[in-house]
This record gives structure tokens, C-alpha cells and sequence, in this order.
């Protein structure tokens, strides 16, 4: 049955796009404030954990112990990611890409805000780090759940010939994330330096994520549902139990995805997972620089992350997102063998110079990413392929890269074991990209299953 006068009334063209250029502008500023208030409430938790969470909560197993376990609560929020990708895989798939963002956007808000107010392990003892893993694991679901909704509100709503790029707004989330709580904290240790940061300077990032959520709440309501889904719905075609059909018929395309993005993750955690930080800042280790400026050189690279992920994006719809990946993972390769090279000389510029280096293939291995993953699943399934592929390589990549690197480094005596497993990580990418068929513009609306459903697995014709 058909009821394509609705959706035109709606604002939707036959093909499935938004009509006009101020939907779509409305589509791409609500998806870069939703996804840029989530990551940054994510990546405050990291940095935190690197600067200030083994002091406060985990001190009494140690100085090193303290720091691996709170690099390890990092981690842990990774392994809740698929349940929440699950469950916002069902219900998107079921109810719209619209509603799973307002309740992932409210859960990670009040988790962060939480953290804020907190009391440490000197006030209620074992209950505080207790507490603290509780509420990143809610911070782990909502991320989890993010994502998805995020890139296919983008993409399901662009035109054609600009999907990576329209694509590339929710990536943008992820260094202006960076940027926002990286920026935050380097303030508040200007403003409340030492002793003072140790005790109130941190929590007060924290707190402003209520005011961020409001904001973030606001312009998402302003949104319209993905019109893919909005046909979806219209010819009743929804998949009942999208999850189960998913792993039925594409669970090593799930598998191979998650490898792409898993490359990518493990080298970003570098700093989002606030491994760089801690290292740089660790007045008993071999750089012991101050933390103002690594945090100052962190925001800087967030800068540079953001303009190769917008690159990216746009040279994903000019030469296709293969192309573009694999020019991506050269590029990263050689950021990661010159990263730590460039940290261990202790100076804050070429600190800088590093990090910014591996932003170049960060950005080309990311930017792409939505609207890769979005042309490798049916759209009846769509949600769920996406969010799991993401969460499934988030566990596989960064979930704990930054734990791995501690752990290299003090077993190794050397940054070197690093630098290898990084670029273990950049090949198995890589190769994973070689693995899938490029499926730049291929139709993404109900009307062709069909051909969404043949596997872009090379060497299979059918998931």
C-alpha cells in the first residue's frame, strides 16, 4: 500500500530525502550537538580516569594498581556498549531513529552529572568507586545506543551524492567531544591548579553536562524522523525481530565491520581513553610534563581530528569510502610510529606535532565511517547492524587500549610494544576495509531489499 502523499506533506521527496536544504541544515546541526554533548560527557570520564580518578577513588590499592584500575573503569563502560547498542538497535528498528537519541541523550546527562557530585573513597570508602562503575556503565549503554541513531538520522537523509559527507556530522561529534572536555579541564586546571583541581576543579565539567544535555535535548526535539524509516513504517514492514535476523543472515558482516572501525578506536583511545594524558602528566615518569599544556595540546589535536574528519567525509563522496579508508590507514600508520617518538622528548610542541599527525588518519578512517556502515545493511535492519558493528569493534579497539599500553609499558620498559600494537591494530583494519566491497550510493530505501540484502563480503553473494 502506498501513502506517498504523507510523506510528501511531510517534507519528503518520493526518493526519501528531505526536500529542502533547511531540513537537511536542521538534520545536520542536531545531529552535531547531540553526538557532541554525548562524547563529551564520555570523554570527560576518560580524561578524568587518566588525571584524577586513581587518586580519588581507587588509592588504596596502590599507586600503579590505582591507575590500572581506573584506566580498566574505562574499559568496562565498552563491554555494556552492545546492550545498549541492542537495545537501541530493536527499538529504532521498531520505533524510530528519533526516540532511541532523546532517551541516550538523557541517560548519559544524568550519569555524567552524577559522576560530579560524587563523594570519594576518603568520605563512603568501598561505595564510592562502586558507585563510580555503576554510573559509567550507564554511561557505556547510552553510548552504545548513540551512534546509530546518530549516523542514520544523517545519512537516510541526505542526498545521494553527499551521504559521507552529510555522514560525517555525528563523526564531527567525536572530536568536538574531545575538544569540549579537554578544553574544560584544561581551563579548571588553570583555574583551580594542584591541590584545588585534585579536590573541586574536576567536578565542575562534570556538572556543566546538566546545562549541555538541556541544550542538546532542545534541538533534537526540533527533528524530523528519518525517512527511510517513516516508509518503513508506512508499508508496515518492520522487522519484528530485527537483531535475530541480523546475526541469521549477516553476522560476519557484523564481524567484519566491527574490525574496520576496531583499527581506528584502539589508535584515538590514545587520547580519548586519556592514555597520552596520564603518561605525559605523570610527574614520576619519563616526560612529566605539566597538565595544562598536554591537556592545551589535546584540545589543539581535537582541532586537527575535526577538519580530517570533515575531509574525510567529503573525499568519501568524491573517490568512495574504500578509497578513502585505505589512504586513511596509510596515513595512521605513520602517525602511530611517530607518536611516541615525539612525546618521549618531552616537549610540549612536538608532543603536539604528534598527536596532531595521528589525527590525519583518524579523521580519514572516521569521517567516511556512517555512511560505510549504512550501505552494508538492509533497511528493515539497518539500526541494528550499525550500532552492534560499532559497539562489537569499539570492545575489539579502544575498549582497552589504553589498560594494554599501561600494561606494555610497564612489563617492556618502552613505548615501543605500543607503537606495535597500535600498528597491529591499523593492519587488521585495513585488511578488514580490503575485505568489503565498495557500496558507494547503492539505494538505501525498503524499495530495494533485495539488493541491500546480497553481501558485501567479498567472495559471498548472499549474507
Amino acid at each position: 500500500m502506498s501513502t506517498a502523499p504523507s510523506r510528501r506533506s511531510a517534507g519528503f521527496t518520493p526518493t526519501g530525502t528531505i526536500s529542502t536544504s533547511g531540513d537537511r541544515r536542521r538534520v545536520v546541526f542536531a545531529t552535531v550537538v547531540g553526538t557532541t554533548v554525548e562524547w563529551y560527557d564520555f570523554f570527560l570520564y576518560a580524561s578524568a580516569a587518566g588525571l584524577v580518578f586513581g587518586q580519588l577513588f581507587f588509592a588504596p590499592a596502590g599507586p600503579g594498581v590505582a591507575q590500572i584500575l581506573s584506566f580498566l573503569t574505562v574499559g568496562l563502560s565498552f563491554l555494556f556498549r552492545p546492550l545498549g547498542a541492542f537495545l537501541a538497535g530493536h527499538l529504532g528498528d521498531k520505533y524510530g531513529r528519533r526516540v532511541v537519541l532523546m532517551i541516550t541523550l538523557i541517560l548519559m546527562g544524568a550519569s555524567t552529572t552524577l559522576i560530579g557530585v560524587l563523594p570519594t573513597f576518603d568520605v563512603i570508602g568501598v561505595a564510592a568507586p562502586v558507585l563510580l562503575i555503576l554510573l559509567r556503565v550507564l554511561q557505556g549503554i547510552s553510548a552504545g545506543g548513540e551512534w546509530g541513531g546518530a549516523v542514520l538520522m544523517a545519512v537516510e537523509h541526505a542526498p545521494k551524492a553527499k551521504r559521507s559527507l552529510f555522514g560525517a556530522a555525528p563523526q564531527l561529534g567525536v572530536p568536538l567531544g574531545l575538544l569540549l572536555a579537554s578544553g574544560m579541564l584544561a581551563l579548571m586546571a588553570v583555574v583551580a591548579p594542584g591541590d584545588a583541581f585534585l579536590a573541586w576543579g574536576w567536578r565542575v565539567p562534570f556538572l556543566l553536562s546538566f546545562v549541555l544535555i538541556l541544550i542538546g535535548y532542545y534541538v533534537r526535539r526540533k527533528v524530523e524522523e528519518s525517512p527511510v524509516f517513516l516508509e518503513l513504517a508506512e508499508r508496515k514492514e518492520k522487522t519484528r525481530m530485527p537483531i535475530v535476523q541480523l546475526f541469521r543472515k549477516h553476522a560476519l558482516l557484523v564481524l567484519i565491520a566491527a574490525l574496520v572501525f576496531a583499527g581506528n578506536n584502539a589508535v584515538g583511545y590514545m587520547t580519548t581513553g586519556g592514555y597520552i594524558q596520564r603518561y605525559a602528566t605523570n610527574p614520576d615518569g619519563p616526560v612529566g610534563l605539566a597538565t595544562a599544556d598536554v591537556l592545551g595540546a589535546v584540545t589543539l589535536s581535537a582541532v586537527s581530528w575535526l577538519v580530517f574528519t570533515w575531509i574525510g567525509g567529503w573525499i568519501g563522496d568524491v573517490i568512495g569510502r574504500r578509497a578513502t579508508y585505505l589512504i586513511g590507514w596509510a596515513a595512521l600508520l605513520v602517525g602511530v610510529f611517530v607518536l611516541f617518538p615525539l612525546v618521549n622528548t618531552a616537549s610540549i610542541g612536538l608532543l603536539t606535532l604528534g598527536l596532531v599527525v595521528l589525527t590525519v588518519g583518524l579523521g580519514l578512517t572516521y569521517g567516511p565511517q556512517a555512511a560505510l556502515y549504512a550501505e552494508l545493511f538492509p533497511a528493515s535492519i539497518r539500526f541494528s547492524g550499525v550500532s552492534i558493528s560499532y559497539a562489537l569493534g569499539a570492545i575489539l579497539g579502544g575498549a582497552f587500549a589504553p589498560t594494554i599500553a599501561e600494561a606494555l609499558v610497564k612489563a617492556t620498559g618502552s613505548t615501543m610494544s605500543v607503537t606495535w600494537y597500535l600498528a597491529g591494530m591499523v593492519v587488521l583494519g585495513a585488511v578488514a576495509t580490503l575485505v568489503l566491497r565498495d557500496r558507494s550510493g547503492i539505494p538505501l530505501g525498503p524499495d530495494h531489499e533485495a539488493e541491500q540484502s546480497v553481501s558485501p563480503v567479498r567472495g559471498l553473494s548472499k549474507a
